[in-house]
């Protein structure tokens, strides 16, 4: 975790602030009226039977085992730990596109510090790492509540850096994380694709089930742009001056062809995939987690 908040710059405590109220209000509007989520939380289940023996607690005894066989035996039951959920949020330079409300990396972070709440208010353990060419936070998984502060810390603090680099990152997160959970990558996925993917198959032969939400920015999904413009790289020195309306028809249909990849080898690697839209309520993102929660949780 990054220094407390007293040792940060004036700017970086008012983003914190800004951050854990948006993301605050966020969640408790979106679980207003709702009942609690059936599926977080703890449960005990039945494992198996072995013989009694001297000590053990009564209470476990199967008496009806008992009565149809005169024997004594011993349920034993497997306690399911809580959901351990890692959110991993790229900081990489291409993550600071955006001339909305909020530009992709202040989307994600605050769709991350949302389900950090919404974990942590169903009791589950969550973590945070942010990553571009390397990791560059990780706060471990913790399930108090006040742990939200932690995770808020870690992503207020950060400005969008440097390329990504997806798959030596996955390798260090999964190496990391010795005990399967659930992995909530956030990114634009603007990095080198064979290396995302192998990421992505790494993470799943380790037990993990992968949620991943893809933040991209209305202009890079509608490219509206009419009149000479100057197109600018984030993660490299390089320009184009071009009449975008030549454009745009070549570049929609690249947009298609690379999310219609992305799509499909998420599919191949049994990951959890979702398009974001900056412009889009993030209330709409946490019921999307809801719904994969379900769906990992019946794979359980």
């Amino acid at each position: 975790m990054p220094g407390s908040k007293r040792f940060l710059h004036p700017e970086a405590i008012k983003r914190i602030a800004r951050l854990e109220v948006r993301a605050r209000h966020i969640v408790e509007g979106f679980l207003s009226g709702m009942h609690r989520s059936p599926y977080f939380g703890q449960s005990i289940e039945f494992l198996q039977h072995r013989e009694y023996v001297t000590g053990d607690d009564l209470r476990h005894v199967d008496w009806k085992v008992w009565a149809r066989q005169d024997r004594l035996y011993v349920k034993q039951f497997e306690e399911e730990t809580n959901l351990r959920c890692h959110l991993l949020v790229d900081v990489s330079r291409s993550m600071a596109y955006g001339n909305g409300h909020l530009n992709k990396y202040e989307y994600a972070a605050t769709l991350a510090c949302s389900l950090a709440y919404l974990v942590l208010r169903q009791q589950d353990g969550v973590g945070c790492t942010t990553f571009d060419d390397r990791v560059r936070v990780s706060v471990p998984v913790r399930t108090k509540n006040n742990h939200i502060f932690s995770i808020v810390d870690s992503l207020a603090v950060q400005e969008p850096t440097d390329k990504t680099d997806m798959y030596q990152v996955l390798r260090a997160v999964a190496e990391s994380a010795p005990r399967r959970g659930i992995m909530v990558l956030v990114s634009d996925l603007l990095a080198d694709r064979p290396g995302l993917f192998k990421g992505l198959r790494l993470l799943r032969q380790r037990g993990h089930d992968v949620l991943i939400f893809h933040v991209m920015d209305d202009e890079e999904l509608d490219f509206p742009f009419n009149g000479p413009t100057r197109f600018e790289g984030l993660e490299t020195p390089e320009f184009l001056n071009c009449n975008p309306r030549a454009l745009r028809e070549g570049y929609l249909a690249a947009l298609q062809e690379y999310l219609d990849d992305i799509r499909h080898q998420a599919a191949r690697t049994s990951c959890d995939y979702a398009l974001v839209r900056t412009g889009e309520p993030l209330d709409a993102a946490l019921a999307t987690f809801l719904s994969k929660r379900l769906s990992v949780m019946s794979r359980h």
